[in-house]
């Protein structure tokens, strides 16, 4: 499941909506994909934790988690195969606002499975599989974009439909533990508003992770999400040569991902420690982003493409595991582990609305110059890095 969505995010966020708006509006295409970005993100930010809260007072048959899985990834996947189908850029905005609003709706429910399933000791290598899953997917889903991308509609269509597959063929074969939880309390609007307030005086560790993915993310999601603009404006590709290129590319990041991202899990598990991990995977993914800076080229594209896949496959893997690890300390009876880890959730998800959008304005503002993008970037990674180091629950 966790590589099938991110397959989907990384094939539309990255390769096949900036082709489609650039076909749509060739001149303002930066500016106009980044409002698309942030749009869509703020509804599908809130959706996060507001869906993770209600996954954990869900009570059913079939489980907590299941119903939220199974609905986000219908309606989701139905959206998306739609994109294609109409004209216009609020059309365009519409469905993928219904696309990623329900799809976010289900990743709670996704990333709980790790922290309701798995003691802590064995979280690493949870989380490594899962991490190198995601981040396989990232480099998949890339690769496919740049394939299809003169064919997007049927893209569009393999996609959309591979997610409910897969998240249906999930639910039937592995389904939900009995809930031995007793029943929330009866919901109060109120009540249920003021949960998503965590104390960072109270809960420090939660705060510094929150800050940390926040940042790192604001950094990584500047360069991904214009990475085809960059080999065209940047690099100097055509169109056609970029979204090939993006296939090449993302063929490297995946090999490396894979390795750094299983390796990663299972050494958070042998050393019983994730914050040395995920600040050195911090400085990789600095590294990565300051290589077509100092190498505006084919070559400098692939050290990026080699270094992010190892820093970045690093950093999903444990950062999923040290996430869980952060939550914090609830009554017996009192589980919010939906909740909370949707909120962790946001610092993912808002970058994805303030990260193209500021990279948008940058990039406006300096002429289209990518090297103070790359600047920037790598400033925002490097600093979420040093912003794990000050958490003491966890090693």
């Amino acid at each position: 499941m966790f590589f099938v969505l991110l397959t989907l995010y990384a094939s539309v966020l990255g390769v096949l909506l900036p082709n489609q708006i650039q076909n749509i509006d060739p001149v303002g295409k930066t500016a106009t994909l980044g409002i698309i970005y942030a749009i869509t993100s703020v509804f599908s930010t809130l959706a996060t934790p507001i869906s993770g809260a209600l996954s954990d007072r869900t009570r059913t048959r079939f489980g907590r988690r299941t119903p939220w899985i199974a609905i986000g990834a219908t309606i989701g996947g139905g959206a998306l195969m739609l994109v294609p189908l109409v004209e216009g850029l609020v059309a365009v905005t519409l469905l993928w606002l219904v696309a990623t609003v329900s799809l976010n709706s289900m990743q709670p429910a996704l990333t709980a499975i790790v922290a309701d399933r798995f003691v802590p000791t064995e979280r690493g290598v949870a989380s490594g599989v899962v991490g190198a899953a995601m981040t396989a997917g990232v480099s998949a889903g890339t690769i496919f974009g740049g394939l299809f991308a003169s064919r997007i509609g049927l893209a569009y269509f393999m996609i959309g439909a591979a997610i409910v597959v897969a998240c249906l063929m999930f639910v039937a074969i592995n389904p939900e533990p009995r809930v031995t939880a007793p029943r929330p309390a009866p919901f109060r609007l109120g009540s249920f508003a003021r949960s998503f307030w965590v104390n960072p005086r109270e809960h420090p560790d939660f705060a510094w992770a929150f800050a940390g993915r926040f940042t790192i993310y604001m950094g990584y999601q500047a360069v991904l999400t214009y990475l085809l603009y960059i080999l065209q404006d940047h690099i100097g590709f055509s169109q056609s040569d970029a979204n090939t290129t993006i296939a090449r590319l993302s063929s490297i990041t995946f090999v490396a991902l894979v390795v750094s991202g299983l390796t990663s899990g299972w050494l958070s598990d042998r050393l019983q420690r994730r914050k040395p991990l995920v600040f050195a995977a911090g400085l990789i993914m600095a590294a990565a982003v300051a290589a077509p800076l100092i190498a505006p080229s084919l070559g400098g594209m692939i050290a990026y493409a080699v270094l992010i896949g190892i820093g970045y496959g690093a950093f999903m893997s444990v950062d999923l595991a040290l996430m869980t690890q952060v939550l914090p300390k609830r009554d017996e009876g009192d589980d919010a582990t939906g909740k909370d880890l949707g909120i962790l959730t946001t610092a993912v998800n808002v970058p994805q609305i303030l990260s193209p959008v500021f990279a948008a304005a940058l990039l406006t503002m300096t002429g289209n110059n990518y090297p103070a993008l790359f600047v920037v970037a790598g400033g925002f990674v490097l600093a979420g890095a040093f912003l794990v180091l000050p958490i003491r629950s966890v090693r």
